[in-house]
């Protein structure tokens, strides 16, 4: 049975959702404002989160910001009663799964839900060996990308893309592949996720001129690493 964490301020809204996922099977510990929530999530283990973004004490943002730091791996949602564009890229560079906007109807929460946690059940094998990508070491087993003495932890979504990536490095990589063989899924949300995350890496291979992640819009991207 999969363990739900439930941030949810609204009495009515939140008992209604709770027992909603109660009856397909799912085990819910149901916090009224952020800190509460926060409280049970260093307690609890659980396989997703769903977090209503305006509740007091402590929003949904502040509280999975907090999450991420505790669990950079932990899958969750949002719950919100606004349709500002704002709060939905704020949403996605957190990296969230999904965003939800109220009301909505909870059989479709359930769907979301059953779609996430199989993408997050999704494993790619990764290399034992440590692998040099021009000026940087990379060590899958590890989760560690380094320059130098300068090392950059990752998560294990970033660590599987960056070896998917190299496996496919200075060739095009059509984005509907990458999204299909990395998130499972090839949805709009999974899309502006992938995007983040390309987004971070393009970072983290900054200090090699000779690496560059060029993409091609509405086709896909290439890794490529220049011979020196």
């Amino acid at each position: 049975m999969k363990q739900i964490l439930l941030a949810e301020d609204d009495f009515d809204f939140g008992s209604i959702l709770k027992q909603y996922l109660e009856l397909h099977d799912y085990q819910v510990l149901w916090a009224k404002d952020g800190k509460e929530a926060l409280k049970i999530f260093n307690k609890e283990q659980f396989d997703i989160c769903v977090f209503d973004v305006m509740m007091p004490k402590m929003d949904g943002f502040t509280l999975a910001e907090k999450v991420i730091a505790i669990d950079p791996e932990m899958p969750f949602v949002f719950l919100t009663a606004k349709k500002m564009k704002e709060d939905k890229v704020r949403g996605l560079k957190l990296g969230a799964d999904d965003y939800i906007v109220k009301p909505f109807e909870a059989d479709i929460l359930v769907l979301r839900l059953q779609n996430i946690l199989k993408r997050s059940q999704r494993v790619l094998s990764v290399r034992e060996e440590v692998i040099c990508i021009g000026g940087y070491k990379f060590d899958a087993i590890n989760h560690c990308l380094s320059f130098n003495d300068e090392k950059q932890k990752l998560t294990e979504k970033e660590t599987i893309l960056i070896q998917y990536l190299y496996d496919h490095k200075n060739s095009m990589i059509k984005r509907e592949n990458l999204l299909s063989d990395v998130w499972g899924n090839d949805d709009f949300f999974s899309g502006r996720s992938m995007d983040v995350f390309i987004s971070r890496l393009r970072k983290y291979f900054i200090k090699d001129k000779n690496i560059t992640i060029e993409s091609v819009r509405g086709v896909g991207l290439t890794f490529k690493i220049k011979q020196e």
